[in-house]
Order: C-alpha cells, then sequence, then structure tokens
C-alpha cells in the first residue's frame, strides 16, 4: 500500500478553507475513487488528472486509487483541485518526494495535455493557506503574480504538470511555452458587471472620465462631494437625459485609494468572482458595479446553487454600487439591500449553510420621475396616470430609501451651461482632493475607535460624544416634531452634518452645516444652505 498526501484550498463565499487531498494506492482492480463532498465538476477532475498525468510522460497507476479531501464535511466544487489531485496521485506512486508534496499548496486546474489553467478565488486560497502555516504554493503562472501579494509565502508559478513533477523530484526543470493568457470563467458576467475605477472611469480599461465634463449640475455636484468625503448613500432623482450617470460615473474617482487591507478585501473578492482586470493582480482604487436594473436577488445580493457566491453587493465592497432606473428594478431585490446598507455586510442561508460576506458599499440609486420621464418638466407634457406614477415610485420603498442619506434632484441643463466653451466646473482632483482631507479630519476624530467614516458612527456617539454647535439642532428638532424625519433619519442628518463639517473645516457641526444637511435629506430648500457650508 502507498499512500501520499498534500493540500489546497476549498472557496467558501469569499474565505478559503485548507483541504488535506489523500491519495492512497492498494493492490486491486484498477479504479478511481474521489470521495469529500466533491461537486460535479470536481468529480470530473479524475478524467482530467488521468489525462494530464498520461500526457505528461508518466504511467498511470493500475491499481486501486482512493483520493479523500478533508475535512469531509465541508462542500467543495471547481477545478482549482485538479493539480493536488495528480500531485497526490503521484506521491502514493513513489513519483515525487512525499515530504516536499506535503509541505507544499497546491492550486490549479490542469488540461487534458497537463497544462495548468487559472482558477479564480487564488488570492483568498493563498491567504487561507498562508494562515494555515503553509509557506509554499504551487499556483498558474498566471495567477503567480495575484498570489505574491501575500507576504512570507514562496509562490511558484507553473505552467504545466511536468514543471509541478520536475520540481517535486527535485529534478531539472523543464521549458515550456508560455500558455494564452486565458483567465478563469466570471461568476456574474465579468467586466459588464463590474470594473476598477483609476482615474474616475467607469470601467476597467475605459477611458477616464472627469468630473469637470458635468456640465452645470452645481446641487448635484455638491452632493457628489459630500457622499465622497462622508461615504453617505446617494438618490438621484431626474429626468433622461439630465446626467444621472454622468454624475454616478465620476464619483469613484473621487474616493480616495483603498489601504493596504482594503486592497486586498477587494483583489480577494472580485478574484473568487473572476474578474480581476487583466495585469491588475491587486486593485488600489474604489472599484465600481453598475449592474442591469433586471438583476436577479442572487446577482445583487449573492446566491446561486450550492454554497452562495458574492454578488453585485459584495463586489462593490469599498467601492460604488450604482443602480441606474431604479425605480424599474423588482422591489423585492430592492429591498434586500437594506441588511447590507445597514451593517456592512451580507448573511445569505442556504441548506448547505450560512455565509456572511462583505458589503460596505456606497450606494448610488438613480431614476426617473415617472415611467415616461417627464413628470414636473417643462416642454413635453407627462401622459402617465397617477396611479402609474405612484406604483413606480412604490418601487423605492420608504425604509430603503430612510437609509439613503442624500437625496438630489437632477434637473435638465440649461442651454447657456451646457453650451459654454469654458463652463469653469471643477475637475475631479481638485474635488478629491478636499474629499481626501475631510476623510482626514474624521479619521483623526475617530482615533481609537472601529470608525473611521461619518456614515459608520452610532447616531448614540454623535449625540453624546461629538455634539453639534449650540442651538444649530434646532431645525431638525422641529422637523422631527411635524414627522419629516424619523430617529433614523436624525441621526443620519447628524452624520451628514459632521461630513458638511469637515469639507468646511469646521471643529463641529454649526446651524449652516446641519441646515445643509436637512436640506439634502428632506428636499425642502433652505436657501443657500447646500452651497453656503464649506464653500
Amino acid at each position: 500500500m502507498a499512500f501520499a498526501r498534500t493540500c489546497s484550498v476549498a472557496l467558501v463565499g469569499v474565505e478559503g478553507v485548507v483541504v488535506e487531498v489523500q491519495a492512497d494506492l492498494e493492490p486491486g482492480v484498477a479504479n478511481f475513487t474521489l470521495i469529500g463532498l466533491p461537486d460535479k465538476s470536481l468529480m470530473e477532475s479524475k478524467d482530467r488528472v488521468r489525462a494530464a498525468v498520461v500526457n505528461s510522460g508518466v504511467e498511470w497507476p493500475q491499481r486501486k486509487l482512493t483520493v479523500g479531501l478533508s475535512p469531509a464535511s465541508v462542500p467543495k466544487g471547481g477545478s482549482g483541485f485538479d493539480l493536488a489531485v495528480a500531485s497526490a496521485v503521484l506521491g502514493a506512486a513513489e513519483r515525487v518526494d512525499l515530504r516536499r508534496l506535503a509541505d507544499t499548496m497546491m492550486i490549479g486546474e490542469l488540461g487534458l495535455d497537463g497544462r495548468v489553467r487559472p482558477v479564480r478565488g487564488v488570492l483568498p486560497a493563498v491567504l487561507a493557506a498562508a494562515d494555515a502555516g503553509y509557506r509554499q504554493v504551487v499556483v498558474p503562472e498566471q495567477a503567480a503574480g495575484e498570489a505574491r501579494l501575500v507576504p512570507d509565502v514562496a509562490v511558484l508559478g507553473v505552467r504545466s504538470l511536468r514543471q509541478v513533477i520536475a520540481v517535486l523530484a527535485d529534478e531539472p526543470v523543464p521549458e515550456e511555452d508560455a500558455a494564452e493568457d486565458i483567465g478563469p470563467e466570471p461568476v456574474l458576467g465579468g467586466s459588464a458587471l463590474v470594473g476598477t475605477v483609476a482615474g474616475g472611469s467607469g470601467q476597467a480599461g475605459a477611458r477616464p472620465v472627469d468630473l469637470a465634463e458635468v456640465a452645470g449640475q452645481l446641487a448635484a455636484r455638491r452632493a457628489l462631494e459630500i457622499a465622497a468625503a462622508g461615504r453617505h448613500h446617494l438618490f438621484l432623482k431626474g429626468p433622461p437625459g439630465a446626467g444621472k450617470t454622468m454624475l454616478a460615473e465620476r464619483l469613484p474617482g473621487l474616493l480616495p485609494p483603498l489601504s493596504r487591507a482594503e486592497s486586498l478585501e477587494a483583489t480577494a473578492v472580485h478574484s473568487v468572482a473572476g474578474v480581476l482586470p487583466p495585469g491588475e493582480p491587486l486593485i488600489s482604487r474604489p472599484p465600481y458595479c453598475a449592474p442591469h436594473h433586471s438583476a436577479s436577488m442572487a446577482s445583487l445580493i449573492g446566491g446561486g446553487t450550492g454554497l452562495p457566491r458574492p454578488g453585485a453587493v459584495t463586489l462593490a465592497h469599498h467601492g460604488v454600487l450604482f443602480l441606474d432606473e431604479a425605480a424599474e428594478a423588482s422591489a423585492r431585490v430592492l429591498d434586500a439591500l437594506r441588511q447590507p446598507l445597514e451593517s456592512g455586510g451580507v448573511v445569505v442561508a442556504r441548506a448547505q449553510g450560512m455565509l456572511r460576506m462583505p458589503a460596505r458599499l456606497l450606494l448610488v440609486l438613480a431614476a426617473n420621475p415617472c415611467p415616461c420621464g417627464r413628470h414636473g418638466a417643462t416642454g413635453e407634457p407627462c401622459e402617465c396616470r397617477p396611479s402609474a406614477i405612484r406604483r413606480y415610485r412604490a418601487r423605492l420603498s420608504g425604509p430603503l430609501l430612510d437609509r439613503v442619506d442624500l437625496r438630489v434632484t437632477v434637473e435638465p441643463v440649461a442651454r447657456a451651461e451646457l453650451l459654454a466653451p469654458d463652463g469653469g466646473a471643477e475637475d475631479t482632483a481638485t474635488v478629491a482632493e478636499r474629499v481626501l482631507a475631510a476623510r482626514e479630519r474624521a479619521a483623526q476624530r475617530y482615533t481609537g475607535t472601529p470608525w473611521r467614516t461619518n456614515s459608520e458612527v452610532p447616531g448614540y456617539e454623535l449625540r453624546t460624544r461629538w455634539r453639534v454647535a449650540p442651538g444649530a439642532l434646532s431645525s431638525a428638532e422641529a422637523d422631527l416634531e411635524r414627522g419629516l424625519l424619523t430617529a433614523r433619519g436624525l441621526d443620519r442628518v447628524l452624520r451628514v452634518a459632521w461630513t458638511v463639517a469637515d469639507l468646511a473645516g469646521h471643529d463641529r457641526p454649526r446651524a449652516e452645516d446641519v441646515d445643509c444637511a436637512l436640506q439634502l435629506r428632506t428636499g425642502v430648500s433652505r436657501g443657500t444652505a447646500l452651497f453656503g457650508a464649506g464653500r
């Protein structure tokens, strides 16, 4: 009897679980049995592994072969176990060094010709390996850059099973032609859904966009700046063509670059989804996710068959989730956003288990005032029935909008503003500097606490620990008495007021800062409050 073992990683949500891959050869009728709760794609690895070993010039053992994946209680799926299964079989057949094999983590899919192909989730897999004490990891060559983001782990990028055999057997490594740059299969449709924003571009590889390109829209631009400074959710309402999508696409460019920890978290999520931008193993800018309004519950929140996979709210972690034509989306799907917006994560329960995936995002909703988009606008009159308008607006429920801090009506751009040769609008870089300065003021204020932005601070703390200036809450208290504000709404007004104060350089919110926050919350005009604070 011959026995060998190595390790690989099973992805559970956006985290990795170390799995020991054991191979046992015994005398008997030649047979290959794979146990340990594998799914169908993993069961098919038996045929891929057999063909890859034979086509790599190694004789397949003609004995009873059993491969076990431990712990057996963890569901396992995907083709990322191919390399570990093949290496364990070769170890049991005494073709490679058993000690070196046992100390090495194996991640990769095998082609029938022995080529090693990339798989999803390499970064969280290597992170799990490092946490388990492994210091040597073998991955596909295309994913080596992603794996090397984990410190204190020796990463070997390979092109074929022949190279792996040579390394484990301490033999000269054969040369192999570079493989075609074919990435792993994306979970949710790739770059059509999510892109890493650099310099404000809406999609990976797209032309950089700039806030200076937006004509007019002073109120919406101001709301965009406040949203970026405090990570406040934003609702843009206005007729078609007013610039709602243009504004939302430029919001990621105003956000500060991700910290090292945030970059690793965002990269791990995108790696699991298979949508990492080519040639960019580390995401350093806030991601931008813009699913279609017909997105299903599973694609937006997370789910799918078996254990849940990350949805759009998780792909937008530490970035922006933009829902255009939000009133056309399913009300049930929109209301499912309430928990992620409140807790910064999403908990998906299935029969196979319950998972929590990160979802600390900045939400931007955009909608027309009615189905035809002309309600309340000048020019051609609206043809929608009152009942149709009510049904259309009711899809954005009160509990959902109560979690949105900023609500702005985006009016059509005036002809003079649109055709002006030099509108004099501020560019993204100028506004981003103010946003970064405001973020730094907030981070300094919350030193020693788990919070970094104003939107994260509980309302109780803002009412007791960090108070506004005397008399500054008079307008908010009046709105609370009249029922224009809920208790949650008052807390959110306080958070926005602190952001406005940070942008203005005030040590604490003044009356004009609170009035600005109230105007953005309720839509009730309060003179020059929106532009008088911080500008």
